[in-house]
């Protein structure tokens, strides 16, 4: 079986990297901090500080884990500019939705960078499949429950 490879931009790429450094040098050391502080007050069956503090540290581990996971495993975004103008992995997209005349500007990246939010689409949701490999001008039908229609006003 074919490891996944998880797709993500130099920005991303550096985000991880400075959460996992934050993970493992300060909130690990403040943890192992908060545990011991709770060891300190006795009975550890009835300690909910020590319940706490165990839960943390579960979680940073756990995310440090994924972290790893991630940065042994990634696949770096070509955003190098592309003359063909298609839609990418990487590119900014403005589209239109034509059920309402709404406007929207999105930048296309891996699932663990999604923020639409912030307009950061997942290469993986039905818009993003929709309008890959379409130039400015396409029009693409959004295949979901109720399916609609966008087009692309302009690739960078």
């Amino acid at each position: 079986m074919a490891e996944d490879r998880i797709i993500i931009s130099e920005q991303g790429l550096k985000d991880l990297h400075e959460e996992y450094e934050r993970l493992v040098h300060v909130e690990r050391e403040e943890v192992k901090a908060e545990l011991k502080e709770a060891r300190s007050l006795g009975d550890l069956s009835e300690n909910a500080d020590y319940d706490a503090a165990r839960d943390r540290q579960a979680r940073v581990e756990a995310r440090i884990a994924d972290l790893e996971y991630q940065l042994k495993h990634y696949e770096l975004i070509d955003t190098k500019k592309s003359k063909s103008r298609t839609v990418r992995i990487g590119s900014t997209v403005a589209l239109r939705f034509l059920d309402n005349g709404m406007e929207a500007t999105y930048t296309i990246v891996g699932s663990t960078e999604t923020d639409p939010l912030n307009g950061k689409l997942s290469n993986e949701t039905p818009l993003a499949q929709a309008i890959m490999e379409k130039k400015a001008g396409a029009k693409a039908t959004v295949n979901v429950k109720k399916p609609y229609q966008v087009e692309i006003l302009k690739v960078s």
